[in-house]
């Protein structure tokens, strides 16, 4: 990444804009693997997933993960109401100290009541949220691609926007770029790409339309080869955020010459 060229995330500045999670890797091996090839500094881990009463139980996840070298970012993925993300939000923040993490208050915010597509809920996230940001968290919150909505997150405190690509897990890509542009260009905090990214060149493309980082965690753990995906991403991101630094040429309706003839002595 550029020199100074890093997210802001809060407080807090990340080298790389690239966020990976936890879930649906073959094993905790492959999953560590992963995670270092990738070059990731933010992990997120599902807090449903673990038993905080005995953390010796999470030896496969949390002790196999670096906490030195990674950010943790707690999830609420799984609850189905707001009053359900807050109790999880404090869960996470409970972990993040077990961790040695103890100045983090990162949340992924997540309210998902509908069971089948996995659309987060509007008024219930919206709801989490604002509670949750007068408790002193750092709430990353996972919406739908509705600027205004995103505009509400922002104007509670949200330290960033999660927009999904589309639906979680289904590696469609960004369905409603035309949205996610609309959300890139009225939002002052960082807007992340979350779920639906399949392939390296749908990560490139979110970054292309000036997102600040996407999250990725299917697309890398179930590739046939997670450890050559998870490097592939990396690389994508990089490129993307590349691109959007140097500046796009505007498309042309018309051909224009790469070599002009202007000067060469051929035109009379």
């Amino acid at each position: 990444m550029a020199d100074k060229d890093h997210l802001i995330i809060g407080k807090k500045a990340f080298q790389s804009r690239l966020i990976l999670g936890t879930g649906k890797y073959q094993n905790f091996k492959a999953m560590v693997k992963c995670l270092d090839n990738s070059e990731t500094e933010i992990v997120t881990v599902s807090i449903r997933r673990l038993n905080l009463l005995d953390i010796s139980k999470n030896e496969d996840l949390i002790r196999t993960i670096n906490w030195q070298k990674f950010w943790l970012l707690p999830n609420t993925a799984g609850a189905k109401t707001t009053e359900e993300a807050i109790r999880l939000a404090f869960l996470g923040q409970e972990l993040a100290k077990r961790i040695g993490q103890e100045e983090n208050n990162f949340v992924k915010l997540e309210v998902i009541s509908d069971p089948k597509y996995l659309f987060p809920d509007p008024i219930g996230t919206l709801k989490a949220a604002e509670f949750l940001v007068k408790k002193g968290f750092i709430v990353l919150p996972y919406t739908n691609t509705d600027p205004i909505l995103a505009k509400h997150l922002e104007d509670v405190g949200c330290a960033t926007v999660m927009p999904l690509g589309s639906p979680i897990g289904s590696g469609q890509g960004i369905q409603n770029i035309t949205n996610i542009q609309i959300i890139i260009e009225n939002s002052n905090i960082p807007v992340i790409i979350d779920a639906g990214i399949g392939a390296p060149s749908e990560a490139a493309l979110a970054m292309e339309l000036g997102a600040d980082a996407v999250l990725i965690n299917t697309a890398i753990a179930q590739a046939n080869n997670s450890l050559i995906m998870s490097k592939a991403m990396n690389a994508a991101v990089y490129a993307g955020r590349q691109a959007y630094l140097a500046g796009q040429i505007v498309p042309n309706k018309f051909a224009q010459s790469s070599s002009p003839l202007e000067g060469s002595g051929f035109l009379k």
